[in-house]
């Protein structure tokens, strides 16, 4: 395409002998920018882009893993095989340790317990936030590793 400065009345004219559409590309020019070009055809290709870089965005998932202050170590062990899968899946994990009750007492055997989850979980994930203590939830979250 050549780029010439056209009349309005003659740049329409060529637009429909190409049986295509004139679009204003830069309005605030001086003289105005205008493009012949299949308008629809367009729009087409720039929601097929829109939908590829929609697709190629990641989807971040987060499972929850709960635990209990006296968790035992079958029970431990048993969620510890989740986690793997789930980080193995590539998703993030959070796992938190509830306090019910009076069990607020035990504030560091829930540490512990996410510290040794953690341990486990090493060559799996990194521990993206280490154990925090929110109300009546200690919580911890394990991203997996690329």
């Amino acid at each position: 395409m050549e780029s010439d400065i056209y009349q309005l009345r003659d740049a329409l004219q060529k637009a429909r002998e190409l049986e295509l559409d004139l679009v204003e590309i830069s309005p605030t020019a001086n003289p105005p920018v205008c493009k012949i070009m299949d308008y629809k055809k367009f729009l087409y290709e720039q929601k097929k882009k829109q939908k590829e870089i929609k697709a190629k965005s990641a989807k971040i998932v987060v499972k929850e893993i709960r635990l209990g202050p006296n968790t035992d170590d079958h029970d431990f062990d048993f969620k510890l095989k989740h986690a793997i899968k789930f980080l193995q899946e590539g998703a993030k994990v959070k796992v938190d340790v509830f306090f019910k009750g009076r069990s607020i007492i035990y504030k560091d055997k829930g540490e512990l317990i996410l510290l040794r989850f953690a341990e486990a979980l090493e060559e799996y994930g990194k521990v993206e936030r280490l154990p925090k203590l929110e109300g009546k939830r200690m919580i911890m979250i394990v991203a997996p590793k690329k």
